[in-house]
């Protein structure tokens, strides 16, 4: 049973704040220039923003840094090194009291209620150049004010690195509690940075790998409700659940496709496990492998063309490609261990998987080709990698073992930036939105 309904959209616009040029050329904005692991984060400074209601003005600025910080890419200014306490978007900054203070770029904003939506005016400033970067205008409904920090956040993130931003998203994730032995699992959803927590199903049945659509409306994950797990769907907008077919045997990892007309999935059959695909709309199931092997975990790429999976058809779990339509598989992982859980970056470059050898686990990433594999994280107990929309982060769950239980970290594909996503339960499998707007 559905316990509350997707929350309501934000009502989004940008637009010009009449603030002398509304951008600077690209050519002279300082941006961060990520080719690897090891660089420095940029530092910006955020003052206050202005607004009529201090601590309205406080919630949005702390939102805004904190997803800024979080990222790796950014070193906010602490209140105490800034030239100014609170920003004033009206006024041209002194870039030279701002150099002094080793800022590289600069937000001035302003946030107040008006007719019952917030609205908040920024500013981007280039400090090394004196140059304005944007201005820009956001609002939205009185109760999604975190979705205006978030956003906000997105369009600095954009800016300065180049790169589509990620924090107005949403985690849709499993959500552990009780005893151990017989823990409760519950499909839960919060903001990317662990905030607005709301359970979308009871607990009355176990739930496991739910998986968004590439809309952002529906989820696809296993129920063990009835006598045979099987796969269902829920949409977010009605709470509605449904069974996508009734095979008479065990369904398990759903993977949309990227127009989110298809899921491709795996059946279960004595001891052989093969994966189908299957239209939403037709309902007829095609299957794309077959044989004596447990063949599961498909993955799509972003041009819906081929599809990663794991194998143990040559003796070991392995990663595996091959067409979207099934045929031509092509092993593409070499390394000593297993690997599991392949997920396909949005950005299409790489594929992230869980690795396991030598007693560890391991998140790493590989490219389509088999090449560059990366380990970004290692311990005892931790998978199911989901990518942030941006393909730039990743989010997995951890277990330290014990009397304890999992938890969600993020991490960058430069393996820089681990950090723990903070949740009211222990929470696993964890999937990432595309943005929400």
């Amino acid at each position: 049973m559905i316990e509350i309904t997707r929350r309501q959209a934000l009502k989004f616009g940008t637009a010009g704040l009449g603030l002398a040029a509304f951008s600077s050329p690209a050519s002279a904005l300082v941006k961060i220039v990520v080719s690897g692991g090891d660089f420095e984060p940029m530092p910006i400074g955020i003052p206050t923003f202005s607004s009529s209601d201090p601590q309205l003005a406080a919630e949005i600025t702390s939102i805004v840094v904190a997803d800024l910080k979080r990222s790796g890419l950014f070193a906010p200014l602490p209140a105490t090194s800034m030239p100014v306490q609170a920003g004033d978007v009206g006024a041209n900054p002194d870039f030279g009291n701002w150099r002094n203070a080793k800022a590289d770029a600069l937000v001035m904003g302003s946030v107040n209620e008006v007719g019952g939506q917030i609205q908040a005016d920024v500013r981007l400033w280039d400090v090394v150049e004196g140059t304005q970067a944007f201005g820009e205008s956001f609002s939205a409904d009185r109760q999604n004010i975190r979705r205006v920090a978030h956003i906000v956040a997105d369009a600095i993130y954009e800016k300065l690195s180049g790169e589509a931003g990620y924090f107005d998203t949403s985690i849709v994730y499993v959500a552990e509690s009780g005893p151990k032995a017989n823990r409760t699992k519950r499909l839960a959803i919060m903001d990317q940075d662990g905030a607005n927590v709301q359970y979308l199903t009871r607990g009355d049945s176990i739930v496991l790998t739910p998986r968004y659509s590439p809309q952002g409306n529906l989820l696809s994950y296993m129920n063990f409700a009835g006598d045979v797990p099987q796969i269902y769907l829920l949409d977010l907008s009605t709470g509605k659940q449904q069974r996508v077919a009734d095979f008479g045997k065990m369904t398990l990892s759903p993977r949309f496709s990227p127009d989110g007309q298809n899921i491709a999935f795996s059946v279960t059959s004595g001891a052989n496990t093969n994966i189908y695909s299957m239209n939403l709309q037709a309902r007829q199931p095609s299957a794309l492998t077959s044989g004596a092997a447990i063949d599961t975990g498909p993955t799509f790429s972003p041009d819906g063309a081929r599809i990663a999976f794991e194998s143990d058809r040559g003796g070991s779990q392995q990663i595996y490609v091959m067409s979207a339509g099934g045929g031509g598989a092509q092993r593409i992982s070499f390394g000593d261990g297993r690997y599991s859980t392949p997920v396909w970056s949005p950005k299409g470059d790489l594929i992230a998987f869980t690795k396991q050898s030598e007693g560890q686990f391991h998140i790493g990433t590989i490219r389509p080709d088999g090449s560059g594999e990366r380990i970004l994280s290692s311990s005892n107990l931790m998978e199911g990698p989901t990518w942030a929309p941006n393909g730039r982060v990743l989010m997995f769950f951890k277990d330290p073992g014990g009397d304890s239980g999992p938890q969600l970290y993020t991490i960058d594909v430069w393996g820089r930036n681990e950090q723990r996503i903070p949740t009211e339960t222990f929470a696993s499998d964890p999937t990432w939105s595309p943005l929400l707007r």
